[in-house]
């Protein structure tokens, strides 16, 4: 008999993953709960690699709250539906694993079968998750909430005025919540180092959110001709795959 994906948290699991927020308060709540879930998944429990990703996502999600509720944004209306957008895609991806169907994103997959372990490590499982997630989800969150709100993805717009502004947001949590992934022996390499890793993670992420952002206005002006969208999708599938086994190697975690 096969085991259940998630053990003893199996149902709990099921629970959690049959609600669709629709507010970004109700996807902090979300994110929250399936941290306190995925830290009880043995074999690993609090070292689960998909914990280490999603505790990072929470940190982030928690911080674009806070600053919607303080009026920061130019327009909170597209970042609060792309927010929602951005997690359904990841939820999407966990529906799909647990109920063991094929329609589960292949960059997710590659980091759902390392939660039995053994060789996870917290920070390259955390830079996994956020390359599925910006690399390949991200793009069409963006297209969805544009069709949303009948709106384009132009540049220079308030919408991608705030969309940029979520890059100073990880520019401010990155440096805590690496650090929180690292063993001694790397918290005194990173200590001599200074900033520079700090600095090159941060312009890695603003980086890949500036490609995302324009794979967005590719796929928004071929978002009627499905075959064009289902090539699109599988091309940014395999290549964040490949960037995630990357990651995801021993040689990976040797970079981070």
């Amino acid at each position: 008999m096969t085991q259940p994906i998630w053990g003893p948290v199996q149902q709990e699991m099921s629970d959690l993953l049959q609600r669709h927020p629709d507010d970004v308060p109700g996807v902090v709540d979300l994110l929250a709960q399936l941290q306190v879930a995925l830290c009880r998944v043995p074999p690993l429990l609090d070292s689960n690699p998909l914990a280490d990703f999603n505790k990072l996502y929470l940190t982030i999600t928690e911080n674009v709250l806070e600053r919607l509720y303080a009026g920061k944004f130019k327009d909170p209306a597209f970042l609060a539906r792309l927010d929602v957008e951005f997690a359904a895609r990841y939820f999407d991806a966990l529906r799909y694993w647990t109920s063991d169907r094929p329609a589960c994103p292949g960059v997710w997959a590659g980091l759902f079968t390392r939660i039995p372990g053994p060789d996870a490590r917290a920070l390259p499982s955390a830079v996994a998750g956020v390359n599925a997630h910006i690399n390949f989800d991200l793009p069409f969150a963006l297209v969805t909430t544009f069709d949303h709100l009948g709106s384009d993805p132009v540049d220079g717009s308030d919408q991608h005025h705030d969309y940029l502004q979520v890059n100073d947001i990880f520019a401010e949590e990155i440096p805590g919540l690496r650090r929180g992934y690292l063993d001694r022996w790397q918290l005194l390499i990173d200590t001599m180092n200074g900033d520079l890793d700090d600095w090159w993670q941060g312009e890695m992420v603003e980086y890949t959110r500036n490609v995302a952002w324009r794979n967005a206005q590719k796929i928004w002006a071929i978002r009627h001709d499905m075959d064009a969208l289902k090539k699109e999708r599988r091309r940014l599938d395999n290549t964040a795959t490949g960037l995630g086994k990357l990651l995801l190697s021993p040689f990976g975690a040797f970079l981070q």
